[in-house]
This record gives structure tokens, C-alpha cells and sequence, in this order.
């Protein structure tokens, strides 16, 4: 393990939290809360809006700051205990573990500690609605009063990075499988069956796939930041207007689409008629612009039509994704083989399997980027769930052990994400054992059918129950929607046990989840297999319409970490039969050393 002397960046955050407070205390504010989030209420920030980043220096992709005279503290949950404490030593801010990143034990935090009269601030501009609303009621029950109208962050971030400036480019025929007019049409009869007669839209995976549109502003989602204006006969876009090249904007004009600059988004709800009705999604709107809009405008909330119809792949995306599947295994055959063939023969680190998997995949057609950041963790790396091996902080791979690789592509025609584990040299009976259980709760799942209707939260139990069984648990969820080239984590669809389920979590036929049970060992190692399903029709009877799952990820599983007398016979088979799809669907698509490595690992196994 290499590392870094870690006392620039602490000294570095310690100055700017004083800065920090002293702008608290010019506007009378005695606790200031950032939180992971930008006026999209995106889950990857673009630079300009990862305060919470640059005030704690802790880089995970979840967490609440808060700060007052004499404290700071970062609520995180489990996935990121491990890091938290790595990248908040000698900070003086203070790890609040909190269950799940859905917890808000932040706010009764604030409602015990702070006391009457006392006042927090909050940027209006990137606190969502929904939570903004559950802020003031804790903070109102104890007389405390919430302030929103202040980004200190502007103020003390002097060097704060600029809005993104990357170009937007058109997600074009085959791989765009229905147009944009099509999509706004469609968009606009749901508007109509609501009784709306206009919309805005923040978030930014939703309006790239309303536009077709695609762009560079946040790592890893081909996304661009953008708000949207959609009423029953025009169609507005508020964006960066150089980032789109003069041909594109012409074709998007002769689609009836209006381009007006990014910061008149609140200034065109502010102007909205007396007679119009707005949709808008609390989940999905800050704070900042629910207050711009008038108090005669009408408004009906519901969730952003546009989340479950992107949700809901098409055949023909459905097919374009298979393809893509096929592509992606075929670079990690090249990768995996690569691994094997030098491993002892040559250096290779974490960081290295990062750059060769990215390598490989580049050489794949189709191939735009990686769609989040590779975690490649070896032994106790890989029991850090959101572990990412940095130049200053790394393994090298060598000796006995568990090597876990997480990573994925973006393509034209699709997303992926797979994790599998990795035997090195020799693998232990307790190693093989946390790999077996964890194989076993991924086919349990794999195989479920289920009534239409079912919510995808109750499916989460089907991969936890073997774990469950030896009195072992993971903290995070089991499942997470996934976008076509478009976000890795995309709603409404959950498979956690941890969310709270609501309608829209219902499982429907062409979603896209991944199913990724896991094992941790603090200090030891981590195991998690992931493959991604699309939810497909399975059965009709007299009870209902059923349901069930078509694993798309093609990648073999590593035989060579297995415990065979933990598994049951039909266990077996649907490893022996998936290693042979596996093979079936790759071998046109390899040759040389990765087809020889692809044949030796989708041998089948006998007990």
C-alpha cells in the first residue's frame, strides 16, 4: 500500500471552515448545511457544485455537511464509514454514521443541538423540495428558523469552478430508437391526463433522454445541466446556448424546440400565467425554484412522467443493450486474460486494473466512456463497498487474496455495470465460503418470478436470505435501476429493503436492474457479484399476470473461489447453464488468448 501525507489537505480544510464561519457569522447563520447536491439534484456533481467535497475533503458521492461555531460534522452511511474516516482525519470534522443514505438523522441532529430563535441556513438553489419541506417542519417544531436565500459557498469558494462548458451532442439513429418529438407528444398527452398544461424538469438524466440529447458536464453520465420548460404547445430548453453546435441547434429549433440561456429558468416560472398549471415532482425540484413560481399558478405534484417512461426499455433498446453486453464481456474476456496470464510476472497495482479495463473496453465499438469510476480493490480494499484506489493510496497485487473489480462502460447503444471477484493465488475455506453464500443470494434472485404489480423493493429478501441465513447482512441495496446510455444509477426502481416503497417502485417489464448481493470484511476482504437483469413477462395463470428476470451481463464467475458442498444441485445448473450462454454469445466476439480464457472459465463444474 502506498500513501500520501495527508496534513496539506487537512490544514487546507481547516481553513476553509473558518472561512466558512465567518461568513456564517456576517448573516447571523449558526449552522450551515451542504449537502450532495447542485439544482438538478443529481447524484455526480459537476465541479462547480461539490461544496460539500471541498469544505470536508471526504470525495464519496454521499454525504451531509453541516457546521456551526464549534462543530462540523459529515453524516454518511455504511458504504462509506471506512472512507470517512480515512479522508476526515485530522479535519476536525466529526463521522455521523447514519444507517442509509436515505436517513435523516442529520435533522434531528439539528432540532436537539441548536436551540430556540437559533438559525439555519441552507442554498435554496440545491436543497430538493421534498427535503426542504422535512428541514423546516423538524426545525420549526423546536422554534429553530431556516434561512434559504444565502450560498456561502459563493462567497468564501474564491476559486469555485464555472458552470461545465463540454458540447452537447445528439443521440442519433438506430441507437435512439423514437425521436424527440415522439417523446415530447407523449409527454404531453400524460401532462393532459393530469389536468397540467405545463411542466419543468431539473434533472438531467430526464431531459437528455426527453431531448436525445447527450453531453459531458458530470464524470461517467453522458448528461449535460439543463433545465426544461414543456407546456401543451412549446418546448424550452435553459442551457449553456455555446455548448451547442450551430448545426444541432438549427435541427433542435426545427423541432419546435426554444434554446433561451440557463439562468432564465427561474425567471420563465416566475412568469408563468395566472392560468397555467404546473407539474412538478418534489423529489425532483429544488427549493430555489418552487419559490419562483407565482402563488396564482396552479400546481399539481406528481413524480416527472419522463422518470418512468425512461425507465421502461423498449425491444428495441432492450436488443441494442444485448449487444452492447456482448461487447463489454468481450473486453473483460481481454481483460481477465491479460490479468491471469501476468500476474507475478509484472507489477500490477489497483491502478493498473483500471487502465486496462478502460483499454479494453475503448477498443470495443460503441464505446464513449466509463460509466463510474473503476473500484478495483484487493483484500481489505475490496471490503470498502465505494473503495477507489488513488495514486497516493493504492495495493499492489500480489500473495493470497480476493481481487474485486466494479466497473462499467457507456456505449451508443447501452450502459453497463458488472462486478466479480477474482481469486489470487491461494483462496481460503472462509473466503470461499462469503463467495459461495453471495453467488447463491445473486441466483436466487436471478431466478425470481413474481406477480405484476410487485414491488421492487420486497425482491431484495430474495438475495439476502442465504446471507441472512449465517447471520450475515450488507448495508447497501441489492439492486439499482440503470439508464440507457444514460446514469448507472437510475430510479424509480430500488431493490433495497432499505427504501420506502411507494408506487412508483412497482417492477414493470423492460426496466434494467443490476443484482449485486455482497459480503464485507472490515480489514480482511470484500465480495460482491453483480450482473445486470431486464425485467421481462414470464407466466400467465388464473392468479395474475407474472414476471421474472433475463440476466444480460456476460462474464464468467470465477469457479475457483466456490465452496461446490455449499451449493444445491439446481444451484449448480443455473451456473453451469449461464457459463454456457456466456460462452455461446462471446466466442464470436473474441479470439486468441481471450477466447482460450473464455473456454477455460465457462468449463462446466461437477460436483
Amino acid at each position: 500500500m502506498t500513501s500520501s501525507n495527508p496534513n496539506s489537505i487537512t490544514s487546507d480544510i481547516q481553513l476553509r471552515l473558518q472561512q466558512l464561519r465567518h461568513a456564517m457569522r456576517e448573516h447571523g447563520i449558526d449552522a450551515y448545511l451542504i449537502p450532495s447536491a447542485d439544482p438538478h439534484l443529481s447524484e455526480y456533481l459537476p465541479e462547480r457544485w461539490q461544496g460539500r467535497q471541498h469544505y470536508s475533503g471526504f470525495t464519496g458521492s454521499v454525504g451531509t455537511l453541516i457546521v456551526t461555531a464549534d462543530f462540523a460534522g459529515l453524516w454518511v452511511d455504511s458504504r462509506y464509514w471506512a472512507q470517512a474516516e480515512q479522508q476526515l482525519a485530522g479535519t476536525g470534522i466529526q463521522m455521523m454514521k447514519i444507517p442509509t443514505a436515505a436517513a435523516t438523522l442529520h435533522l434531528d441532529w439539528l432540532a436537539t443541538n441548536l436551540r430556540a430563535d437559533q438559525v439555519v441556513g441552507v442554498d435554496g438553489a440545491v436543497l430538493g423540495l421534498a427535503n426542504a419541506r422535512a428541514l423546516e417542519s423538524a426545525l420549526e417544531a423546536q422554534g429553530i428558523r431556516l434561512t434559504t436565500e444565502y450560498d456561502l459557498l459563493e462567497q468564501v469558494w474564491l476559486d469555485r469552478p464555472s458552470l461545465p462548458e463540454a458540447s452537447i451532442y445528439q443521440h442519433a439513429a438506430p441507437f435512439a430508437t423514437v425521436s424527440r418529438s415522439e417523446k415530447i407528444a407523449r409527454l404531453r398527452q400524460q401532462l393532459a391526463e393530469k389536468k397540467a398544461n405545463c411542466h419543468f424538469i431539473s434533472t438531467v438524466d430526464d431531459i437528455a433522454w426527453l431531448f436525445n440529447l447527450r453531453g459531458a458536464d458530470v464524470s461517467y453520465n453522458p448528461v449535460f445541466v439543463a433545465h426544461a420548460l414543456i407546456t401543451l404547445e412549446s418546448a424550452t430548453l435553459f442551457i449553456v446556448l455555446p455548448k451547442i453546435p450551430a448545426e444541432l441547434a438549427a435541427a433542435l429549433v426545427e423541432d419546435g424546440i426554444t434554446l433561451k440561456p440557463y439562468e432564465q429558468a427561474a425567471s420563465a416560472l416566475a412568469s408563468l400565467a395566472n392560468d397555467a398549471c404546473l407539474l412538478i415532482d418534489p423529489r425532483r425540484i429544488t427549493l430555489g425554484f418552487k419559490q419562483a413560481i407565482p402563488a396564482q399558478v396552479r400546481i399539481i405534484e406528481a413524480i416527472n412522467p419522463t422518470v418512468l417512461s425512461k425507465s421502461i426499455k423498449s425491444a428495441d433498446e432492450a436488443q441494442f443493450v444485448r449487444d452492447a453486453m456482448a461487447q463489454d464481456g468481450a473486453a473483460l474476456c481481454e481483460f481477465f486474460s491479460w490479468f491471469e496470464e501476468n500476474l507475478g510476472k509484472q507489477a500490477i497495482t489497483e491502478l493498473t486494473l483500471d487502465q486496462q479495463i478502460t483499454a479494453a473496453r475503448a477498443r470495443q465499438p460503441h464505446f464513449i466512456c466509463a460509466s463510474f469510476g473503476t473500484i478495483a480493490g484487493y483484500n481489505a480494499n475490496g471490503a470498502m463497498p465505494h473503495y477507489r484506489a488513488t495514486p497516493e493510496s493504492h495495493a499492489s497485487i500480489s500473495g493470497d487474496g480476493l481481487l474485486l473489480i466494479d466497473s462499467g462502460g457507456q456505449y451508443l447503444n447501452g450502459t453497463t455495470d458488472i462486478t466479480r471477484v477474482a481469486a489470487v493465488g491461494t483462496v481460503s475455506a472462509e473466503q470461499k465460503r462469503d463467495f459461495t453464500l453471495v453467488l447463491k443470494g445473486m441466483i436466487a434472485l436471478s431466478r425470481m418470478q413474481f406477480p405484476r404489480g410487485t414491488y421492487s423493493s420486497v425482491l431484495d429478501t430474495a438475495a439476502r436470505a442465504p446471507i441472512w441465513a449465517e447471520g450475515i447482512n450488507y448495508g447497501h441495496g441489492t439492486g439499482h435501476g440503470v439508464g440507457y446510455f444514460l446514469n448507472v444509477h437510475e430510479g424509480p426502481q430500488s431493490i433495497s429493503c432499505m427504501a420506502i416503497p411507494d408506487q412508483h417502485m412497482v417492477m414493470q417489464a423492460g426496466m434494467i436492474t443490476s443484482n449485486e448481493p455482497g459480503i464485507y470484511r472490515p480489514g480482511k476482504w470484500g465480495v460482491r457479484i453483480e450482473n445486470l437483469m431486464l425485467c421481462v413477462p414470464a407466466i400467465s395463470t388464473e392468479f395474475g399476470e407474472y414476471l421474472k428476470f433475463e440476466t444480460l451481463t456476460l462474464c464468467p464467475i470465477d469457479s475457483r473461489c466456490l465452496d461446490l458442498a455449499l451449493l444445491r444441485e439446481d444451484e449448480l445448473n443455473w451456473l453451469n447453464d449461464y457459463h454456457a450462454i456466456v460462452l455461446q454469445r462471446l466466442t464470436p466476439h473474441v479470439s486468441g488468448k481471450a477466447l482460450d480464457w473464455l473456454q477455460k472459465r465457462t468449463i462446466a463444474i461437477e460436483k
